[in-house]
């Protein structure tokens, strides 16, 4: 084995592989892509009834509280305790009626309320690159359709985030104000000017809804929307007309229904990840709904943000980097709540107020992710591997801003790559076809000593070093290559910039497997043809080992996504007119001396 280490480097590999698949299912295993029906975009889509599980899960003294008309948290019309979270850290008087614990149940309950009560009217909004319905009731995004983002490539219908579609899919991203006096929560009726508003060829869209009190209150809700951007903005301007003092905080939740559904090996996004996931000013926590303390997560956090996940899509909830706000994560059964919830802010009476938010629904696409909140771009998860996958991912996109092909720019930073290494292929090629010519005096040394280990090992290493040769100089290009190809497997499986990506010919989608298993096969003859290129093991059971082994890392990739096979062929057949050039040179340099 000593004097071939080729076959624990290709064992490596396979275990490198087989080890990073078990930690991407365990990451990753929990949920699977369940988007929404990929029904049309409706302007008016039905109200489906959200579950019932999260306000089953409540214990009964807190529904009681959270439900009464009466709670000190209860607005004009008796329904904020219900639904609005605690105001955080900071507040110390606001919805509920023992402060945010009680009000996070109030959220649950009132989760159950919204499935019967009025839903309200629909604000359509279109973008040139989003389709929502903004309901009036509480101005929440009961729909969401991404129009550059076909679900099923080829098919007219969007990827759907928000949706009321049904109970199963149950997608809302919601959010209000809650106060000790009356304040509009996501439940409360707003008024809007217009039931339509496009963004045409404007630069900015703004959307406003009123909501006021019989007290001199006026809120005025606003989502603001940018060209190309699935950045929104949340405005609330406050005005006091009245005669005393009015404080409210403000607050933003993602109620979702994420079902745990059957994962396929022929479909990789129902592996990925789906849930809520957050960034608490230090560090990026991904949330498993089932842990006991995830499943009860109460925080403070400055400069932070929460976000619900699932492949190559988000919706997240960007706090004001310099405020407090208390994340809470409530679940029951498929369904979970994630919100933030502000500190209060007293608006003096003749005086007006204004708060911030800020919403981003869409894609992973990390330059806006980047420009919406602090370390947001996390959510396209590289894992360990990140310090090495980003760098590559960029050098990826700059090279896509020049070629306009994401395959042709693997190929072009693939050659990169090997030009980067060429140093140490080069020595290791050179050893590699220096073991080759060495391999029959190995093969008579190892025939000589076979009954004696000892002696046959140390007349090998003698061999070696007469000959000047370092087996392990041959095997250092493909340790470098590990780490390499497991960051492309992370870049091609996370990043949503190369999702439904074509490349040619047969090849329309580089973050799915290749449909007609093409690529695996060439990878599998380019890997037989490198093997005779390089020295056979002298030993028949590696001989034999090494001979399978093309067909064995070919069926492997086989389901891996087309544009890692491309990878591998590219480096492959680099590789193979490499060594073929190392081989020849040194054949004829032999030649010359004979």
């Amino acid at each position: 084995m000593t004097n071939n280490p080729r076959l624990l480097l290709w064992l490596a590999v396979a275990m490198l592989a087989l080890l990073n698949y078990s930690a991407w299912n365990a990451d990753y295993g929990t949920h699977t892509d369940n988007n929404p029906a990929a029904a049309t975009s409706s302007t008016n889509p039905a109200g489906g009834a959200p579950g019932t599980d999260l306000a089953s899960q409540v214990p009964q003294a807190e529904k009681n509280v959270s439900a009464a008309p009466t709670a000190p948290g209860a607005n004009a019309s008796g329904t904020a305790g219900s639904g609005a979270p605690g105001s955080g850290a900071a507040d110390s008087g606001t919805a509920g009626s023992g402060g945010p614990a009680d009000a996070t149940a109030g959220a649950i309950a009132g989760a159950s309320a919204e499935a019967t009560s009025d839903a309200g009217s629909v604000v359509h909004v279109r973008t040139d690159v989003l389709d929502l319905d903004i309901s009036t009731r509480g101005g929440t995004i009961v729909r969401a359709d991404l129009l550059k983002y076909p679900r099923v490539k080829g098919e007219a219908a969007p990827v759907r985030l928000e949706n009321q579609d049904s109970a199963q899919s149950l997608y809302l991203l919601q959010s209000g104000l809650t106060g000790p006096q009356s304040a509009p929560s996501h439940l409360d009726a707003f008024a809007s000017e217009q039931s339509d508003y496009s963004l045409g060829s404007a630069g900015e869209l703004r959307v406003p809804l009123t909501w006021s009190d019989d007290h001199g209150v006026r809120v005025t809700k606003t989502f603001i929307f940018r060209r190309g951007n699935y950045r929104i903005g949340l405005e609330y301007d406050i005005e006091n007309h009245g005669e005393t003092p009015w404080s409210a905080a403000p607050y933003a939740q993602i109620l979702r229904n994420d079902p745990h559904t059957k994962r396929s090996m022929f479909n990789v996004e129902s592996y990925a990840f789906h849930g809520p996931a957050m960034w608490n000013g230090a560090k990026y926590h991904k949330l498993d709904t089932t842990d006991k303390d995830d499943s009860h997560l109460s925080a403070d956090v400055t400069g932070g943000w929460i976000a619900a996940l699932q492949h190559h899509f988000v919706s997240a909830i960007v706090p004001p980097k310099d405020e407090v706000f208390k994340y809470t994560l409530t679940t029951g059964g498929d369904q979970y709540r994630f919100a933030a919830a502000g500190p209060a802010k007293v608006v003096t009476p003749g005086s007006s107020a204004q708060l911030h938010l800020t919403l981003f629904v869409g894609p992973k696409l990390q330059d806006q992710l980047e420009a919406t909140g602090p370390e947001l771009q996390r959510v396209a998860d590289y894992g360990l591997l990140t310090q090495l996958a980003k760098p590559l991912f960029l050098l990826l996109n700059w090279v896509h801003g020049i070629t306009g092909n994401w395959g042709v720019a693997i190929i072009f930073v693939t050659f990169l790559l090997k030009l980067l290494f060429y140093p140490l292929s080069e020595a290791g090629g050179r050893s590699m076809a220096k073991m080759k010519q060495l391999a029959p005096r190995i093969k008579n040394l190892q025939e000589t000593y076979k009954d004696d280990a000892e002696k046959r090992g140390r007349a090998m290493m003698e061999l070696y070093q007469r000959e000047k040769i370092n087996p392990l100089t041959g095997c250092l290009p493909n340790i470098i290559q590990i780490p390499v190809f497991l960051a492309f497997y992370w870049v091609l499986l996370e990043s949503v910039e190369m999702r439904q990506a074509p490349f040619a010919f047969w090849i329309h989608d580089l973050s799915s497997r290749d449909p007609y298993f093409v690529l695996p096969a060439i990878m599998a003859a380019a890997m037989f043809i490198q093997y005779k290129l390089n020295p056979a093991p002298p030993d028949p059971v590696q001989a034999k080992v090494f001979m399978f082994m093309p067909l064995v890392m070919s069926f492997m990739f086989a389901f891996f996504p087309s544009g890692l096979v491309l990878y591998w062929v590219t480096n492959t057949v680099l590789s193979i007119a490499q060594q073929w050039n190392i081989n020849r040179r040194i054949a004829a340099a032999d030649a010359r001396k004979k």
